[in-house]
């Protein structure tokens, strides 16, 4: 049995592991990068679920619309935006994949997300991605699965707001046809690994533009990793929102547990 001695050490040292873990925790902060359409709107329904417990989210614009702006152009906004701030959990939606692990060169980032996203291998410009990995394949038989027609006027809202909310779909398109710019697509992708990063893949099972078989497949050749998968199609962030946040905050608690 413990004396009282032993007994406050012992309460001392729980205390300050409580409390060097809620610290960690509390520092941890969010960037968020969407995909193509480069609009931060898209993540807002996460930043409110990580903000309301508690968490710091930093959602990016890029200028996807600029035919002045690719990879480079993009690092560096994502860069302006963690500015000193540290512990940094990266999230990158879809053709972020692409801009997250430049970020990585550049700034100290504590656990980098990948959200039904593209990965690249050295060399690989994103506008070769596609054929490269047998994308349009995959799409096809994905949509033949589903009984589905690729083209025509709702090949938009069958492949990517299939389980969006209708009014969380209005809100989308309230913002008109997103213009992006062929530029990121252009230039090689220039690191000659992937970053020495912790790194997770979340994939959505139900999603049509990136089937799940397809993106199991891509993360094990290229990371050799397995990708997590929950329900939800490509756009995550607008269909299951809360879901999202708790995965983020699960891989974040993990974290900081092994720290």
């Amino acid at each position: 049995m413990l004396g009282a001695g032993q007994r406050v050490e012992a309460l001392l040292r729980l205390l300050t592991t409580y409390s060097y873990f809620r610290s960690k925790t509390a520092e941890a902060t969010y960037v968020l990068i969407p995909g193509a359409g480069g609009l931060a709107m898209y993540w807002h329904l996460v930043v409110d679920e990580l903000r309301s417990r508690g968490a710091q989210a930093i959602p990016v614009d890029l200028p996807a619309a600029d035919d002045s702006a690719g990879l480079a152009e993009y690092t560096d906004i994502v860069v302006d935006a963690i500015g000193d701030r540290t512990g940094i959990i990266l999230v990158a939606q879809s053709m972020a994949g692409f801009t997250a692990p430049l970020v990585c060169e550049r700034v100290p980032v504590e656990l980098l997300v990948l959200v039904n996203a593209m990965v690249p291998l050295p060399g690989e410009a994103p506008g070769d991605w596609w054929g490269n990995t047998g994308f349009e394949q995959a799409r096809v038989e994905q949509a033949a699965r589903d009984g589905r027609t690729l083209g025509g006027p709702q090949d938009l809202l069958d492949s990517f707001f299939h389980d969006v909310p209708p009014d969380i779909t209005a809100q989308a398109m309230a913002h008109g046809e997103l213009v992006k710019s062929d530029t990121p697509f252009a230039k090689p992708w220039p690191l000659a690994a992937w970053p020495e990063v912790p790194t997770r893949f979340l994939q959505g099972r139900d999603d049509r533009f990136f089937p799940v078989e397809f993106q199991r497949r891509v993360a094990r050749e290229r990371l050799g990793i397995t990708p997590d998968e929950m329900p939800g199609g490509h756009l995550l962030a607008l269909a299951q929102p809360v879901e999202l946040a708790n995965r983020l905050e699960a891989y974040r608690a993990e974290l900081h547990n092994l720290s």
